[in-house]
């Protein structure tokens, strides 16, 4: 299953070694809700083995977009069975700012207007 999400980075751990093959790196994603702030959502995420380097060029609360599959597993000790999900990052990208609905868009630049054609004569 692929999920995509975004919002704003808020924490970014170091890369830990499990073993000496597996190594993984977790970060936290704060995704805003729009009706109440005091109902945000922290969603903690994992990358895994060479996934890990992408987190680096990221800073502390830069918007980012997550794509990430949901893994589960089950664990056995002891007798008694547990089960834990895990959200696994494969892919992480920059987000630009977007400019609110008050926002006016930016004027045309005079280079930017194709200049008219011969037969494009307005009759006004």
């Amino acid at each position: 299953m692929n999920f995509e999400l975004t919002g704003n980075l808020i924490v970014k751990d170091d890369e830990q070694s499990i073993s000496a093959s597996f190594k993984k790196r977790e970060f936290v994603v704060e995704v805003m809700n729009e009706r109440n702030s005091d109902w945000n959502d922290y969603i903690k995420f994992q990358l895994t083995q060479d996934r890990c380097a992408q987190l680096d060029p990221f800073s502390l609360g830069e918007p980012v977009k997550v794509s990430f599959n949901i893994r589960g597993r089950k664990w056995e000790k002891d007798g008694k069975v547990n089960y834990f999900s895990n959200l696994e990052a494969w892919r992480l990208e920059k987000v630009q700012a977007s400019a609110g609905p008050d926002t006016p868009p930016p004027p045309f630049a005079e280079s930017e207007v194709p200049p008219a054609g011969a037969n494009e004569d307005l009759p006004f």
